[in-house]
């Protein structure tokens, strides 16, 4: 097990539930609440997407995360996989249809599922609410995302107040990512678990838009030519440059 108890921040007594789906920025939050909080749960959501191979890697990635230290092992409670199929039978995406990726007349990509992420954190907070978890921690990011309107920090705070005022809660959306860009979450996923992190998210996590799971780039798995493919390769290049600079100006 990897030691990470040293960078640790201090220990925060509240419960997470993570909006976990096996992908680069799901792993870099929950290696975020494990490093934060005493208990940690996991919600992952079956919405018929064409990269349905995210939900196979899933199982193995927790299992392995346990293993970074004693303390993640603990931490690390109970798994929830929910079936949101209504979501692909309602939407016509690139996600949820065997359809090229392509722009639309209204500026977004059509890989944009509508009411997604508003979708998946009305669910989270229904199952925080029962399980007695008080913080839901999702992967959402506008710094480097492609145009998504549920992805934006003023999206998430207005779910925030509505989810709290319709549940009569004090829950807290956390959003780790939301003004970091790619190689910046690689950077994170670094300080909380070292090298070995940034191993297992290149090798074992999942982010392709097209399922592609065969050749094992630099970067990852992927075929590299999909929006979120170009993201993820596009920011460890620039990750590993960043290191190499500061490795050269120590040196210096």
């Amino acid at each position: 097990m990897s030691d990470t108890s040293a960078i640790a921040p201090t220990l925060n007594t509240q419960s997470a539930l993570v909006l976990f789906s096996g992908g680069q920025d799901s792993t870099t939050c929950l290696s975020w609440a494990l490093s934060r909080y005493q208990r940690v749960e996991t919600i992952g959501f079956d919405y018929g997407q064409r990269h349905a191979i995210e939900l196979e890697v899933r199982p193995a990635l927790l299992e392995k995360m346990k293993g970074f230290s004693a303390d993640w092992q603990a931490r690390l409670g109970e798994d929830h996989m929910i079936d949101l199929s209504l979501i692909g039978k309602i939407s016509d995406t690139a996600l949820t249809r065997d359809v090229e990726i392509t722009m639309q007349d209204n500026g977004l990509p059509n890989t944009f599922v509508p009411g997604r992420n508003l979708l998946f954190m009305t669910v989270a907070a229904t199952l925080a609410y029962r399980r007695g978890l008080n913080v839901l921690v999702g992967g959402m990011c506008e710094t480097d995302f492609s145009g998504y309107p549920d992805c934006r920090d003023d999206t998430m705070k207005a779910l925030q107040v509505a989810l709290n005022l319709g549940m009569a809660t004090q829950l807290k959306v956390e959003t780790p990512l939301m003004w970091i860009d790619k190689a910046q979450t690689w950077a994170l996923a670094e300080s909380l678990g070292g090298q070995a992190l940034v191993d297992l998210i290149r090798a074992d996590t999942h982010t392709c838009y097209l399922g592609e799971r065969g050749q094992l780039h630099d970067w990852g798995h992927g075929c590299g030519t999909c929006p979120a493919c170009q993201l993820r390769a596009r920011g460890y290049e620039q990750y590993v440059q960043d290191v190499q600079n500061t490795a050269s100006k120590k040196i210096g």
